[in-house]
């Protein structure tokens, strides 16, 4: 199906023109005695004219014809090139039907042509599937000739509808004539919206050059896809171009009245911190003076019992020792209230250098104004975020830049997540039982006794079970 054809006496003849295009009515191809001699421009088959059961007129291929690309077109795609030549002369301009290009290298379906010969512009029926690829280089070639297009389609989603100068058109309800459906748009404002539009408006618009190609810069709100090219007036694209400046005034604005009132924390900030500096030094050097007078009497229960019993604290000492190169040990002070529950760990000259453990619901007064200062161990990742979160909760104890914390990545025994099931594997472990509530000495053994039966023996370096043979090394609980 065909509706060109090339007479021998009168050139080119059109099915669709109420002439043909040369002023002869369509009997004098249809029907008539002898036959026309009708060819096809593509292959230069013999043709002859034929018209359907609801009256379309055509031009068919005569038996015996060759693979013809005009042959192979869809009845679909015959009747869309026909409505869009209609459109285009509805339009006011002059259109031809499946003309070639200069040197054959493109054909177009409908080529529209100002009656002037200002323009020309292809009007592309696109029916069947087409890679981006392919369809910008059929439009490149027609540009290269000086021939822009626009390409059409009528099916639901068009793959490459936006890769090149493109819309897709539907007809809906009740109605003879296309409607542009999608590809055709207008700036609102804020977003890109589509605007109803007939086939005829769509192209005298383009005619007229009342509407052009643009690439979005902001999103389009209309219900289809997001489209690389539409259609639109130049005053939306020069609305857009407002908006977009307007906005960026607008941001650079906020961005510049935030930077001032980050400046302004900043500055708050530091005034605090040069503030802090003043009493954190102040604290730490009264812990240091509680520290070396401790030194100078007695240890205290409190001090053995956290360094022999407190789980955690090797871990931590060795913890201070390999991560941040402080040789340490547990203080003399430990209990003073400065430390909230805490053990101070202090170095050779007897300053604290980090508190392991503290607790949350003791830091007040002397104690927040040591431990701000401070490394916080804690025995658990679920001690440390205990302890953050108070702080968080009780800000007027949370210091301007936080607690600098830390945490032991082995679990101990007592602290965080229970961890019993962990065997001993110290060198030279230091065990403790514990018997009726009350927890002895041990050490390891080489021969068992019966104790080892039914009572376990842990290490108080590590906090795990101690697997082998033990004995008690004291009566007094420890």
């Amino acid at each position: 199906m065909a509706f060109r054809a090339v007479h021998a006496e009168w050139g080119t003849v059109f099915a669709h023109l109420p002439d043909l295009g040369c002023g002869r009515g369509w009997e004098a191809v249809w029907r008539a005695r002898p036959p026309a001699p009708l060819a096809c421009d593509e292959c230069g088959h013999a043709m002859h004219a034929k018209t359907s059961g609801t009256g379309l007129r055509f031009f068919a291929h005569a038996p015996g014809a060759p693979t013809c690309a005009l042959a192979l077109e869809s009845v679909a795609h015959h009747l869309l090139k026909l409505e869009l030549a209609s459109a285009a002369r509805d339009a006011g301009a002059h259109a031809e039907l499946e003309v070639r290009g200069p040197d054959g290298a493109w054909r177009a379906d409908v080529l529209a042509t100002d009656p002037g010969g200002t323009w020309a512009t292809a009007l592309e029926a696109q029916l069947a599937p087409i890679t981006d690829t392919d369809i910008i280089a059929r439009t490149e070639r027609m540009r290269s000739d000086g021939v822009t297009s626009i390409w059409f389609s009528d099916r639901p989603r068009p793959a490459w509808l936006g890769a090149v100068p493109s819309v897709r058109l539907d007809r809906p309800d009740g109605e003879e004539r296309l409607v542009v459906a999608e590809g055709l748009v207008k700036f609102d404002g804020r977003n890109w919206r589509a605007v109803p539009a007939s086939l005829v408006q769509f192209l005298t618009w383009a005619f007229d050059h009342r509407i052009v190609t643009h690439a979005p810069r902001t999103p389009l709100s209309y219900p289809q896809r997001s489209l690389a090219t539409v259609w639109t007036a130049p005053r939306y694209i020069t609305a857009e171009t407002t908006e977009l400046e307007e906005e960026q005034r607008r941001r650079s604005v906020h961005e510049a009245r935030a930077a001032a009132l980050q400046r302004q924390k900043e500055a708050k900030r530091e005034k605090i911190r040069a503030r802090n500096a003043v009493t954190r030094a102040k604290a730490l050097t009264e812990a240091t003076a509680v520290e070396q007078a401790a030194r100078t009497l007695p240890p205290t229960r409190l001090w053995q019992v956290a360094r022999a019993f407190r789980p955690g604290v090797e871990q931590a000492l060795a913890k201070l020792a390999d991560a941040y190169s402080v040789t340490a040990t547990v203080g003399f002070s430990t209990g003073d209230p400065r430390y909230a529950g805490g053990v101070p760990l202090v170095d050779g000259h007897g300053v604290p250098a980090a508190v392991y453990d503290p607790d949350p619901g003791r830091v007040r007064g002397e104690a927040f104004l040591l431990l701000a200062g401070l490394l916080l161990i804690f025995p658990s990742k679920a001690d440390q975020r205990r302890f953050e979160n108070a702080a968080n909760i009780k800000k007027k104890h949370r210091p301007v830049d936080g607690y600098r914390t830390e945490f032991l990545e082995i679990p101990v025994a007592g602290a965080g997540r229970a961890c019993g099931a962990r065997s001993c594997s110290c060198a030279v472990p230091r065990l403790v039982v514990k018997i009726e509530n009350a927890e002895y000495p041990a050490e390891p053994c080489e021969q068992p006794s019966a104790a080892p039966a039914f009572l376990r023996a842990r290490c108080r370096s590590c906090g795990g079970r101690y697997e082998g043979a033990w004995r008690r090394t004291g009566s007094p609980p420890a």
